[in-house]
């Protein structure tokens, strides 16, 4: 093993997701609520590397977004990963140490292993034993178990095809080699292709031994299909789910709940079955989620209850011991300490005060068209059911709202407001208009 050296790492993320039949780049597509490119980027930054450079194909800029500060090398045409490697030279110019080439659709790279292939000296390569080496690359080792080259598939000799050892597509070369062994490839194989798997001949070649670093197959293979994407969304759930019950949450039924990457669950928080969390989701302790519950960008403070049937969104925040009921959906509000929506209610761009209950069927009418506007609502306030706030309009502490009513103006501390038509009763109507239909239905 050597003494550390600096590191740089390259992540090849040209992919267009051809396979996926999609019109996104292959990197881009979502895994736990976040590009897989994400989850990769992750890994790489706890190496502690001097620097990361992505390389992409012309005119991926969502790519060059979700990377950034990082630097991005462009890969004009595909002729293959060691072509790919050849645009972050220039970004290398003044570098020495060690280059980890990572491929950016392997989202899941085990850090203990990419730590331990900087640790050779001269080059290594991360490989697999997969139950079926099917469409993978061949490692031919040497007699000293050092790696004598990578043959792929449709190079391979059927003797060859027989070898379980298998390329899994990530290499750590020093920079002091890294172009001059690039210079070296050709295209003499049935791609007509650069492949970076011919990289360990070529620098045994120079003197250099190719040091094999294996690693679990379940946690590396390529994701090039929907098929693929999905196995690696349930792996990712595994992980989340482990993390979230291994840090004092309960999930009564951990399959059934679906969570982000960024998801974060106190302790002694109870979340029933059919549960999804959206990206920014946080739950201080004590918290209830009852089952089929929708969760995105929310704080759920500390001993509140959320559910079933609820759904919370876009920058909210719900008090402590607050309780967002069956069929409610909050949005972009503050729930007060407290407070309670119970049942069928909308909640938008609202700030609710402590203690303050929201009827029934009570909406708040936010949207007139053209522009969003603010209802507030003070602490201790009473809506009663089925009533409509039209926003703007502010109800300061302790207004009363009667059943029913539609609130277009602002209403002073403590005052009720009983906004509906008055009810008009016409006694025996209902008998005579029964006989008048009856009789005109006889005729």
């Amino acid at each position: 093993m050597s003494q550390k050296e600096p590191l740089a790492i390259i992540i090849l993320a040209a992919g267009k997701g051809t396979r996926m039949k999609s019109d996104k780049p292959k990197v881009m597509h979502d895994i736990a609520g976040r590009p897989m490119i994400g989850w990769l980027l992750e890994t790489a930054q706890s190496l502690n590397p001097q620097k990361i450079i992505v390389v992409t194909a012309p005119g991926m800029d969502d790519v060059a977004a979700a990377v950034a500060p990082h630097q991005i090398a462009i890969q004009k045409e595909q002729k293959g990963t060691g072509d790919a490697v050849k645009p972050a030279l220039e970004f290398l110019k003044d570098f020495n140490g060690k280059v980890l080439v990572l491929l950016g659709d392997e989202p899941f790279l085990d850090k203990a292993v990419l730590e331990e292939m900087i640790g050779w000296n001269g080059l290594s390569v991360m490989a697999v034993r997969p139950l079926s080496p099917k469409g993978l690359g061949r490692m031919i080792a040497n007699d000293d178990g050092t790696l004598h080259s990578i043959v792929e598939e449709r190079d391979a000799s059927e003797d060859q095809k027989n070898i379980r050892l298998c390329n899994a597509g990530n290499f750590c070369i020093p920079s002091s080699h890294l172009g001059k062994w690039l210079s070296q490839l050709q295209t003499n194989n049935t791609q007509g292709e650069y492949y970076l798997t011919d990289i360990p001949k070529i620098a045994e070649k120079d003197g250099y031994l190719t040091y094999v670093v294996e690693t679990d197959v379940q946690w590396v293979w390529g994701i090039n299909t929907r098929a693929e994407l999905s196995e690696h969304e349930r792996m990712a759930q595994m992980r989340l789910r482990d993390r979230a019950m291994a840090g004092g949450a309960t999930l009564i039924d951990p399959n059934t709940i679906y969570l982000a990457f960024d998801t974060v669950l106190g302790k002694d928080v109870v979340v029933e079955p059919n549960v999804f969390f959206g990206r920014g989701v946080r739950v201080e302790d004590g918290v209830t989620i009852h089952a089929f519950s929708h969760l995105q960008d929310v704080l759920i403070k500390a001993g509140a209850s959320i559910g079933p049937f609820a759904r919370i969104r876009g920058d909210a925040l719900i008090g402590t011991n607050a309780k967002i009921g069956n069929f409610v959906e909050v949005k972009k509000s503050t729930i007060g300490d407290g407070a309670k929506a119970n049942h069928l209610a909308y909640i938008g761009d609202c700030d609710v005060g402590k203690k303050s209950n929201i009827g029934a069927g009570t909406i708040t009418c936010n949207y007139d068209g053209f522009d969003k506007h603010k209802t507030k609502i003070g602490d201790g306030v009473f809506v009663g059911s089925n009533s409509t706030l039209v926003a703007p309009v502010t109800l300061e502490d302790g207004v009363f709202v009667g059943a029913g009513s539609v609130v277009t103006h602002n209403a002073p501390k403590d005052s009720l407001i009983v906004a509906r038509s008055h009810q008009l009763i016409k006694k025996g109507w209902a008998a005579l208009y029964r006989a008048r239909k009856s009789k005109n239905k006889g005729s």
